[in-house]
């Protein structure tokens, strides 16, 4: 069985890009995807960053550049990209950024089983969700207002996240309207579920 690429986890494709800027320890880039909130992208565990950077090694992407101690700290392995890693890297940012995906977003599925709850129940549903989501973009636009001197191209992410919230924002709040004003036109099967 072919080994699966590693740049296939958004992990691995973060800690290649880190390495461009300079060579690291696992330590330094498990530090600094918590500088720079990494999981609002992603979902990682710190300890799982030794075992990318092992990945990445095994696949040709990055190579150990040197050992280093300081004082009585353990030594600590210093890695650096490679030109395949460098070449392989560019290649799947491409794909991602030209190639659009199926991307399964848990509001979505539970809008495929909405028939389970309710109809009165919804709207109460539907503002908590909206309620979240206004938080959730006021939060983004204080990170975004807060990080001033930062290139505005480190924020793209920021960005794109407020426009998903916005666009959830919209429909709910249309499907909501929807809702209060007729949900029979949603389909009498829905209604005859639950009165049963």
């Amino acid at each position: 069985m072919a080994n699966r690429d590693p740049l296939r986890n958004w992990l691995a494709l973060t800690v290649l890009a880190y390495l461009l800027e300079r060579p690291m320890h696992p330590y330094e880039l498990g530090k600094l995807l918590k500088d720079r909130n990494a999981a609002r992208s992603m979902d990682y565990k710190h300890a799982s960053v030794y075992m990318v950077v092992e990945q990445l090694v095994r696949a040709g992407y990055v190579e150990a550049q040197r050992t280093e101690r300081q004082g009585q700290r353990p030594e600590r392995t210093v890695y650096r990209h490679t030109e395949t890693g460098r070449v392989a890297l560019r290649e799947r940012m491409r794909e991602l950024v030209a190639v659009p995906a199926k991307e399964y977003s848990h509001f979505q599925a539970a809008l495929s089983l909405i028939v389970v709850l309710p109809p009165d129940e919804l709207p109460e549903l539907l503002d908590r969700r909206r309620r979240a989501l206004a938080d959730a973009a006021a939060e983004l636009r204080t990170t975004v207002r807060a990080a001033e001197d930062v290139d505005p191209i480190f924020l793209i992410e920021c960005d794109y996240r407020l426009e998903l919230i916005e666009a959830e924002l919209r429909f709910i709040t249309r499907f909501d309207e929807h809702l209060r004003r007729d949900s029979r036109s949603l389909g009498e099967f829905w209604h005859d579920l639950h009165e049963r």
